[in-house]
């Protein structure tokens, strides 16, 4: 088995910035994942649900990753989320993640097929990463069956771990469902388990898990790392997140980070989403400010 590389830390799950015509604002892409890694996160992650993936066709994905790498941004630097229900789509996004050189590779299972069996979801990620072959480099699985409406179960992890020695190097676990986050941590010490709800961060990482890929690092990644690198928990992220959930949770990320950055670009979102009307987004911000102060540089 190949050796794992050292413990994942804080990824921010990248927001994607919109021009008012739907077209990706590269520019303060880039500038905004150097702000992530300047500010504490070890890595930031593009095309996640956060980042609105699932919108961004391989067109846009290769503009983005151009432009990372033209700021300097290293493909070490970058976990690349893959976002499709097709065994030949995931294969041309995951193909474009290495030779990018992304770090890592966040896949989750086929989100437009519902109530499919872990048989049928161990076939789909076999043909993806058998076809991908030596390109998988680190694949972290994502579980985020809100979304998907597909639950990874902790017994389909350990299978598919099983077929890909190497390959399979970590779970995001964005299940808010604390009794699986707790199973997972369990049975697989030897992945690195990431959190996505940052209000069981702490715990999961006092339990042995070894990071999270966030959201709300795209705001405040410095008051995070306590979380994220040594469990430390903060009743402020909580009560954060809970306010977020208030609301879709992709518009009311980017309206924090507009607030933060006090640039109203970050307001947009691509179809079928809506942006937080003025009202929402102000009331957001307050309670932003209310909780702590966010470096805004």
């Amino acid at each position: 088995m190949l050796e794992r590389p050292g413990r994942f830390g804080l990824s921010a799950a990248m927001s994607t910035p919109f021009r008012p015509d739907g077209a990706i604002d590269l520019a303060r892409f880039a500038r905004h994942a150097r702000w992530c890694l300047e500010n504490g996160c070890t890595s930031v992650t593009a095309f996640g649900t956060t980042g609105e993936g699932a919108s961004i066709d391989s067109s846009g994905r290769e503009q983005v990753l151009s432009a990372l790498a033209s700021a300097g941004i290293e493909g070490g630097d970058v976990v690349v989320c893959v976002a499709a229900a097709s065994v030949d789509e995931a294969l041309a996004q995951a193909r474009m993640a290495a030779d990018f050189g992304s770090g890592n590779l966040l896949l989750p299972p086929p989100f437009y097929f519902k109530g499919v069996s872990d048989d049928g979801l161990f076939l789909w990620f076999s043909q993806v990463l058998e076809k991908l072959g030596a390109a998988a480099g680190g694949v972290i699985l994502y579980n985020i069956p809100a979304v998907t409406q597909v639950a990874l179960s902790v017994e389909l992890i350990a299978r598919l771990k099983r077929a890909f020695p190497g390959i399979i190097t970590g779970v995001k676990d964005s299940s808010s469902d604390w009794a699986y986050t707790q199973k997972l941590l369990a049975a697989h010490k030897d992945l690195a388990i990431l959190i996505g709800d940052e209000r069981y961060l702490a715990d999961g990482v006092r339990l042995g898990g070894e990071g999270a890929i966030s959201g709300l690092a795209n705001v405040c990644p410095q008051v995070l790392l306590p979380l994220a690198q040594d469990g430390r928990g903060d009743a402020r992220i909580n009560s954060l997140v809970d306010e977020v959930l208030r609301y879709s949770v992709v518009p009311a990320v980017k309206a924090l980070v507009a607030h933060r950055s006090g640039d109203r670009t970050w307001l947009n979102v691509r179809a079928p989403l809506v942006a937080l009307d003025e009202i929402e987004a102000s009331r957001l911000g307050s309670v932003l400010d209310h909780l702590f102060e966010v470096n805004t540089d």
